[in-house]
């Protein structure tokens, strides 16, 4: 399948886990290519600035023992990986991604229920902030991001990510919901497009 040393970072959403769909998804689709070495799923932190220290730390470690590396960014995960793309000059895929999370969080302050841990965390406004200053206002190098969109997501608006990403390459389906129905099929792709050509710094 594949023919390069080529390496994935997966980034989940908020209050998701690695053990998530897409997640697991991509790990078996990696393992059963012979690939396992070749990705990580880290467990985010809650606090977007200790999140952002997990994902930079795993992203250095595929690096080091791979060729090339991209990654995968879900939802809040999406946003994550579009500021990595942009700091460390890699090629990212945005699945149903966050724009502007730091406006969304404003009606989650307080006590937030992880999905698969049932931890409780406190969203503040401290974290809202940590997010702001996270936020990339333009997009200068479109062609390192992919964009993967389903209009039925019933989370986010559809339309913010296609009108904030509208310089990259974009796949968009009608339908789906935010979770991103039939992700695994898309698996081929997004590593055909990651292999492809190299990240421009």
């Amino acid at each position: 399948m594949s023919t390069r040393n080529i390496g994935c970072l997966y980034l989940h959403g908020f209050l998701s886990s690695p053990q998530s769909a897409k997640a697991q998804q991509t790990l078996d689709f990696f393992r059963h290519h012979g690939m396992a070495p070749q990705i990580q799923i880290p467990a985010l932190p809650f606090a977007p600035q200790d999140a952002a220290v997990v994902a930079q730390t795993a992203l250095q470690q595929l690096q080091q023992r791979c060729e090339q590396v991209f990654i995968i960014g879900s939802s809040l995960g999406g946003f994550y990986a579009t500021w990595l793309a942009r700091t460390q000059g890699v090629k990212a895929v945005l699945v149903n991604p966050a724009v502007r999370p730091f406006d969304l969080f404003e009606h989650y302050l307080g006590p937030n229920t992880h999905f698969y841990t049932g931890e409780v965390h406190e969203l503040t406004y401290a974290h809202i902030a940590q997010l702001k200053a996270m936020h990339i206002e333009r997009i200068e190098n479109p062609q390192n991001l992919l964009l993967l969109l389903q209009t039925g997501d019933e989370t986010l608006d559809y339309r913010l990510a296609a009108d904030y990403y509208r310089a990259c390459p974009s796949w968009l389906e009608g339908g789906g919901n935010h979770s991103f129905s039939h992700f695994a099929a898309r698996l081929p792709m997004l590593l055909h497009w990651a292999e492809r050509t190299e990240p421009t710094p």
